[in-house]
């Protein structure tokens, strides 16, 4: 009897033991699978604010306040721009003076907690930038995706999509080079941002279903005048114009991709942002298996390019910790004709242009130059 009492006992903790790591991976993959928009991502560190002065703010240090370049500063209910490290040793040695170009709303002041951000702007490109604009809504399969159009001259539009962890607001860093260039622009949120269309499981699928989104836009850019598109996505949305373009009945019409930070490889990124979330290492696999049976994704790449027929620029670098770099040197190593992979140093996944936007806005144009 005490046998069968212990057997039953011991049977008992083990499938307690199974469902609590089954429930932990489900919890660890909602690192990726439920990113919020405009939320940072659990691998980007928030920052004490020690104090600001004219022209600069000081921070706790960390790799992340010593990034070269310009970002937006985002704390609850505030936002500002900070430019490059300012020279000197007159401060703690424990922080990091940089250059505070603006506050953009709210207040920043010492104790407040902040990350560093891509979006270096917010609001819309009239608001933002003084552009403009039109507010339009392109049909999708599960409803109306809100865009923002940017008329232009040329017969190339340019579509852009953000990646994980952020806004089409994204998008404003790049619009006053291409606005100068003269391309149509159409901006796009799609399924699961604001204002769009919830997915039917609420998940994020790492562009597998969100490429569809980006392929309506073709459509609606087609539909509208376009005679030839450039797909432009940062993260996951480099996923989605890569999908798109090999995967679309449209992929004729796209002539080019420029792909920032494109994440080639899903199960690397829910390991990573379950990791960041302080996910016991021994659980991580748990967390990619949640993951693959919650989406139905394929246990292989995430993007598929075998087919890729079109020139595609590709912003990346060694730095970037959600979606390895490696990838994309092995994407340009398979089509040596098609891509360009332009190597950024000491830049953050999503953050290419903010590490050097100057280097970055030239590389740009000279690649779209043949597609105008």
């Amino acid at each position: 009897m005490r046998t069968v009492t212990a057997t039953t006992a011991a049977v008992t903790a083990a499938l307690a033991a199974g469902a609590a790591s089954v429930a932990a991976g489900r919890l660890a993959s909602d690192a990726a699978l439920k990113a919020t928009p405009g939320r940072p991502l659990p691998t980007e560190p928030r920052l004490t604010v020690h104090g600001t002065a004219a022209g600069q703010i000081t921070l706790t240090r960390h790799l992340a306040a010593l990034r070269p370049g310009r970002y937006g500063l985002a704390g609850d209910g505030s936002h500002a721009v900070v430019g490059p490290v300012l020279p000197g040793d007159r401060h703690p040695a424990d922080t990091v003076v940089r250059r505070l170009e603006g506050v953009t709303h709210g207040t920043l002041g010492p104790g407040d907690r902040a990350w560093l951000t891509a979006n270096l702007y917010v609001g819309n490109p009239g608001t933002a930038l003084g552009l403009r604009h039109t507010d339009v809504e392109v049909p999708g399969d599960l409803g109306a995706l809100p865009a923002w159009f940017l008329p232009g001259a040329r017969g190339t539009w340019i579509i852009a999509v953000h990646g994980l962890g952020t806004t089409r607001e994204h998008t404003l860093n790049l619009m006053g080079l291409l606005n100068r260039l003269e391309f149509p622009l159409l901006a796009l949120a799609y399924r699961g941002d604001v204002g769009a269309p919830r997915p039917p499981d609420g998940l994020r699928h790492f562009g597998e279903t969100e490429w569809r989104d980006l392929e309506a836009a073709v459509r609606y850019a087609v539909g509208h005048g376009a005679r030839k598109v450039v797909l432009l996505g940062w993260s996951t949305g480099a996923t989605m114009a890569l999908r798109t373009a090999t995967r679309s009945r449209l992929r004729d019409r796209i002539s080019g991709l420029v792909l920032d930070s494109p994440v080639l490889d899903w199960q690397t990124t829910v390991r990573t942002l379950a990791a960041a979330r302080r996910t016991p290492g021994a659980l991580l696999p748990l967390a990619v298996r949640a993951a693959q049976g919650r989406t139905g994704l394929d246990a292989g790449p995430a993007a598929g390019h075998g087919r890729l027929g079109v020139p595609a620029l590709v912003f990346h670098g060694p730095a970037d910790s959600v979606a390895p770099w490696q990838l994309s040197r092995r994407l340009a190593d398979a089509h040596p004709r098609l891509v360009t992979l332009h190597t950024v140093a000491h830049a953050a996944h999503g953050a290419m242009w903010n590490a050097d936007p100057d280097t970055y806005e030239e590389t740009l144009r000279r690649f779209l130059t043949p597609l105008m």
